[in-house]
């Protein structure tokens, strides 16, 4: 028997077993992503009845079913649990508001499509809440990472509507002298007018008053036709 022939018998059977091993390694990876992709999905659903400041570990072991040693497995801190439901929140937002906006044509159509769709999910979640928005109310005052997370988020949004403002100028849809900040700054007000109105005062007719505001922003900024 030659001396590869030990190596040859014995080879096989271990790299099959390699291979048996990377293979229950890798479910076990994407089981574990889709426990924690099902976790952070209960935790954003009940971060918009009682806010990110109610999240807990233990809170979120009760909807889920789960033990708290198996929520706290996935994230480690209650902090990184906000910070998780604030990053699903903002790739959702993305997917509702910002993506589809981008298949209309720069300028004008773009940024009604950004307000428009802003617009309807706003009015979406009056039954539930927004979490940029109340989440601004309970960490404006309280500085760390959730709170650093939740300005990121926000302000990847407003830098979107802002490029969307600026590009509307370079079309030519917006007055050559329009100040982008000050119509970025107009439109984000009709939103929190519009969540304000609607989810706390409960006031008819809101929805219809935040798109008569924006054809009066664009009244004024906009190039005479």
């Amino acid at each position: 028997m030659s001396v590869t022939d030990p190596a040859s018998k014995f080879s096989m059977p271990r790299s099959r077993e390699t291979a048996r091993e990377a293979g229950r390694d890798g479910r076990g990876l994407l089981k574990g992503q889709q426990t924690k992709a099902a976790i952070v999905d209960a935790a954003l659903g009940l971060a918009t009845q009682i806010g990110l400041e109610g999240l807990s570990i233990g809170a979120l072991a009760e909807v889920t079913g789960m033990s708290k040693s198996g929520v706290f497995a996935h994230f480690g801190s209650r902090e990184e649990l906000q910070i998780s439901v604030i990053r699903e929140y903002h790739t959702r937002f993305e997917e509702e508001v910002f993506y589809p906006a981008l298949r209309v044509s720069r300028g004008l159509p773009r940024l009604r499509a950004m307000f428009g769709n802003w617009m309807q999910r706003t009015s979406a979640e009056i039954d539930s809440g927004c979490i940029y928005i109340s989440g601004a109310v309970e960490f404006d005052d309280r500085p760390g990472a959730v709170r650093d997370a939740l300005a990121e988020s926000v302000n990847i949004w407003l830098d979107a509507m802002n490029r969307a403002v600026v590009q509307a100028r370079q079309e030519g849809h917006l007055r050559a002298d329009a100040d982008e900040q000050q119509v970025a700054f107009e439109i984000h007000a009709l939103i929190l007018a519009l969540h304000y109105e609607a989810r706390f005062l409960k006031s008819p007719g809101s929805l219809a008053r935040a798109t008569a505001g924006f054809d009066h922003i664009l009244q004024r900024y906009g190039v005479p036709p």
